[in-house]
């Protein structure tokens, strides 16, 4: 009898091992597109196999966490392609995995709150002038908090300069004074070091890109 459980207590260590190795192997995949990935299509297919993904460990944050990320880039790639009629459904559907993701990680995650900000950001731009005193609202103390629980995040730097960089100038915008943040949160970027190679590290492509753009003026 104590054979049989050996056996089996082998057995189910060997499963978990592979679940581990299944679950490893599949998010390096994927997160490794993050920022190669540009339509709104290929973000869809990226939600959809993060989505695949947290089923293998329902425990991990990071699978859910990523499709709320490829929901709210859909929608960004919509609305820069002027297709803004279904940036509720997008903003909707991060929010979602993000309270999940929430429940999971906790309260006190600085990258769940960035991006909760981020899909306040994309809800408000459905409607901006409408929007601003509910969505925007919401999306400045999101980013508060995410700041307050970790002032060295890059990505929240990255935000701050697409902020003031996109805003138009009668709104307190600067295309100038974007470029200088985005060089900030490049810095930033060069002394930040994730806590896993799973963990989100994306946005440094993003901010020399736009520094690049203000080299070229």
């Amino acid at each position: 009898m104590k054979k049989y459980l050996l056996s089996f207590a082998l057995a189910f260590m060997g499963l978990t091992a592979f679940g581990q190795t299944a679950y490893e192997k599949s998010m390096t995949e994927k997160v490794a597109k993050l920022e190669t990935v540009k339509s709104a299509e290929d973000f869809q297919t990226l939600a959809n196999d993060f989505e695949r993904i947290s089923r293998i460990d329902q425990n991990q944050w990071l699978p859910v966490y990523y499709i709320a990320y490829s929901y709210i880039q859909k929608g960004r790639a919509q609305m820069n392609a002027g297709k803004k009629d279904e940036l509720l459904t997008y903003s909707g559907a991060a929010e979602k995995y993000l309270m999940q993701a929430e429940s999971i990680a906790g309260k006190d995650n600085s990258e769940i709150h960035l991006l909760k900000k981020m899909a306040y950001s994309l809800r408000m731009m459905e409607n901006p002038q409408q929007r601003y005193m509910t969505d925007g609202v919401k999306a400045a103390e999101e980013l508060k908090t995410a700041e307050q629980l970790d002032p060295t995040n890059p990505r929240i730097a990255l935000i701050k300069a697409e902020d003031m960089y996109f805003t138009p100038e009668q709104y307190g915008g600067s295309k100038t004074k974007g470029i200088e943040l985005f060089k900030q949160a490049l810095e930033k970027f060069n002394a930040f070091k994730p806590k896993s190679a799973l963990d989100p590290n994306w946005g440094k492509g993003e901010a020399q890109y736009f520094i690049s753009q203000g080299a070229k003026k």
